[in-house]
């Protein structure tokens, strides 16, 4: 998993609530177990027409906002469907980094498993954020996972809290398979063990 330090990029406002795992990444895109391509697919219900046309109001449409690495949204994100396809086509797109006041728990834990910092924050400081984003080339934002840190355009800086052990994964790039690697040595230490006489059978 890549690791996460510093982010620093556009931040793209979507001041919607209760933007469920659908809207994320609709049913039919859920086919494929690649955590690649799914990124063009991101929102793909108000990104275009049914045709296939651009949505140009929409914000991810808008050349500001076309390779925005943060984005900005309201209250309950990622609720709906358990689908891990939706942060697979979030991380695709580029979006390294969700600030919201509130987020659905299993999108909020697959995010930190796929690499992206999920950032619950008060309402008044997402809304100083959304002003922040809609300025939009310019709504350049940093954030800082080891200071726990958010800069804004103007240089504000706002505070947020992190899980300690999901901080530590995200920092040195661990999932669920990089962390169970680490303890390779004792792994294979155990495999050792059962093929000298534990359960020599299962190695047949």
């Amino acid at each position: 998993m890549e690791k996460f330090t510093v982010l620093t990029g556009v931040a793209a406002p979507l001041p919607m609530i209760n933007v469920d795992t659908d809207m994320i990444i609709p049913k039919q895109f859920l086919k494929t177990i690649k955590r690649t391509g799914l990124g063009k697919h991101l929102f793909d219900e108000m990104r275009y027409t049914p045709e296939g046309k651009e949505v140009d109001s929409f914000v991810l449409n808008k050349p500001a906002y076309r390779s925005a690495k943060i984005l900005v949204a309201g209250d309950n994100f990622g609720c709906g469907s358990s689908r891990e396809h939706a942060p697979w086509a979030l991380a695709d797109f580029g979006i390294r980094c969700i600030i919201a006041p509130s987020f659905a728990d299993i999108f909020f834990n697959n995010c930190f498993k796929n690499g992206i910092l999920p950032i619950k924050l008060p309402k008044e400081q997402v809304d100083l954020l959304l002003d922040d984003a809609s300025r939009g080339s310019n709504a350049i934002v940093t954030v800082d996972l080891e200071k726990q840190e958010i800069t804004g355009p103007d240089g504000g800086k706002i505070s947020f809290e992190v899980d300690p052990f999901r901080k530590h994964c995200l920092i040195n790039g661990l999932d669920d398979i990089g962390l169970t690697l680490q303890q390779s040595a004792a792994i294979d230490s155990f495999e050792a063990k059962q093929r000298a006489g534990g359960q020599p059978w299962l190695w047949g």
